[in-house]
């Protein structure tokens, strides 16, 4: 542990900030609210429901959501100070995916009634291109048009000339989506041969509002017949400007419809079937260090004159791109973590020594060299170039097929966290919290920054307090990120829904209020139990 401890990520800039962490009580202490009240304000509000409906609503969730904050058993005194268990979240069993249609919610039309067929270009890597085909779906569905099964990206970096089917599973994909969106592999000939000039092209602007598409692209689709929209990524607002029925679509189609072909699940499947057989449980790194995505991001990562020539070339294929500070962006924490700083942070946060991981990743600018201090740290250290040589040969000279297996091993896994947060990040993190919640670390690099620079000025256990300290809400647990605060695909607020409330504790809290627990009114801190407060939330 000392030689991956004072091994040093050489040059990377000394920064100034430091990590601060404070702890909230939940009620103001010039005002104390009482429980009495707070339980009488909730029968006073069920008995306005009652008045107003006629009927009394037993489903206790509804009461607890409305008067007390979501987030109030984060902010209690003491809960923010309890140890996590670092594999597993607690709360994860109260949260499930809920993705259903509607009551309301209309079936899709007809190929023959629509309002004509649109075609979609998508852009960049695998997960990039697949934030496009989700949103194809809801902007077919939104202007009533008939989906063609959509295109994937041959020119970008990746160089990857894969089609849709040797991905996804495109039989699959028309047949879940039936009641959304009608979806066809190819514009029939009677309709080609039918039209006077080619299918219209165009580019909308990037998270455009549905109203863009009814105003501005259904008008040239009614005239047209068939319209294609190119660069298709990120193309549809994200956050929450859809309505539910829309983001409950995309849900549907991100976790359900999209699913990778055979072949590509059964090996990613093996892969984990070989971690589990060395291990009970596993983290999953996914590190993007790749020479493009180092120059694309300005930082510099201590590799001198020969690092700042070689990613200074790179840059110059992006003319558009603005001079960036080095230092700047590492404050702004904008820059990756390095293979080591992500050993270290997690060797801070507890995870031992003999911990597997599997490391998925690209080319590694620097190589083995890179990688060394991450193994010193780690050991027990894979890929799925390691675990399965033969199988892969046939799949090298394809980017976006790789990118599927690392996708499957890093949704299985125990625990996944990534060196930046990316688009596989968002996605995977937005996927593994609809899938249960499944242990999903975001490093806050904002603030883990300078404690990395300065790192060999204090011993390890204050380094590992440290991180503990700026990794609070960034560890995955179910309440961290309010609904609408970050990006869709990320947090899919609308497609989570909590479990409801459980009978009989509002009984046990009356049993130990009455049994001496102290209320905020006495001299000593009052502090709900962090078993009862998750139950009451």
């Amino acid at each position: 542990m000392a030689k991956a401890w004072t091994s040093s990520t050489n040059g990377v800039l000394r920064i100034s900030a430091h990590c601060n962490n404070k702890h909230h009580l939940w009620y103001s202490k010039k005002r104390p609210i009482s429980w009495q009240f707070i339980c009488g304000l909730m029968l006073f509000s069920l008995g306005l429901i009652s008045l107003f409906t006629g009927h009394v609503t037993s489903d206790l969730e509804w009461y607890s959501q409305k008067l007390v904050n979501r987030s109030f058993h984060y902010k209690l005194g003491g809960v923010n100070r309890a140890q996590i268990d670092i594999w597993k979240s607690k709360d994860s069993n109260l949260y499930y995916g809920c993705s259903d249609r509607g009551p309301g919610y209309a079936c899709a039309v007809s190929e023959k009634s629509s309002n004509g067929y649109l075609l979609i270009a998508t852009s960049g890597g695998l997960n990039q291109q697949r934030t496009g085909i989700i949103d194809a779906v809801v902007v077919a569905r939104i202007l009533n048009a008939t989906l063609v099964v959509p295109e994937l990206d041959h020119n970008s970096f990746w160089k990857d000339d894969s089609d849709f089917d040797n991905i996804f599973d495109v039989g699959w994909f028309i047949s879940n989506l039936a009641k959304d969106v009608t979806v066809v592999k190819r514009v029939p000939d009677k309709v080609m041969r039918s039209m006077e000039k080619p299918p219209y092209s165009m580019r909308v602007p990037r998270k455009s509002e549905p109203e863009y598409y009814v105003e501005q692209v259904l008008p040239i689709l009614l005239k047209r017949r068939v319209v294609q929209l190119t660069k298709f990524d990120y193309r549809l607002a994200s956050y929450n400007n859809l309505n539910e029925d829309l983001q409950k679509l995309r849900c549907r189609v991100n976790y359900h419809a999209l699913r990778f072909t055979q072949p590509l699940l059964d090996l990613g499947h093996k892969l984990v079937s070989q971690m589990r057989s060395m291990t009970k449980l596993f983290i999953a790194v996914h590190l993007r260090f790749e020479p493009d995505m180092l120059a694309f991001s300005g930082c510099y990562y201590g590799g001198g004159d020969k690092e700042r020539k070689e990613l200074g070339e790179i840059r110059k294929r992006w003319a558009t791109l603005p001079d960036l500070s080095p230092d700047g962006e590492r404050k702004r924490g904008k820059c990756p973590l390095t293979p080591h700083e992500v050993g270290l942070m997690l060797r801070a946060l507890g995870f031992e020594n003999n911990t597997y991981l599997y490391v998925a990743s690209g080319e590694i600018y620097g190589g083995e060299e890179t990688l060394q201090p991450l193994r010193e740290l780690f050991p027990n250290f894979y890929t799925k170039e390691m675990l399965a040589t033969e199988e892969l040969n046939p799949l090298l000279p394809f980017s976006s097929r790789l990118a599927a297996i690392d996708y499957v091993v890093c949704d299985e896994s125990d625990v996944f966290i990534a060196n930046n947060n990316g688009n596989m990040a968002k996605i995977l993190a937005g996927r593994r919290r609809y899938m249960g919640h499944k242990r999903t670390i975001r490093p806050n690099a904002k603030k883990l920054s300078s404690l990395f620079m300065s790192r060999n000025k204090m011993d390890w256990s204050t380094f590992a307090r440290k991180v503990k300290s700026c990794q609070r809400g960034f560890m995955g647990e179910p309440e961290e990120i309010r609904p609408g605060r970050s990006e869709f695909h990320e947090f899919p607020s609308s497609c989570i829904c909590r479990k409801p409330f459980k009978k009989g504790v509002l009984d046990s809290f009356d049993k130990q209020v009455s049994s001496g627990l102290e209320g905020p009114n006495s001299s000593s801190t009052w502090e709900l139990p962090v078993s009862l407060a998750r139950e009451i939330i």
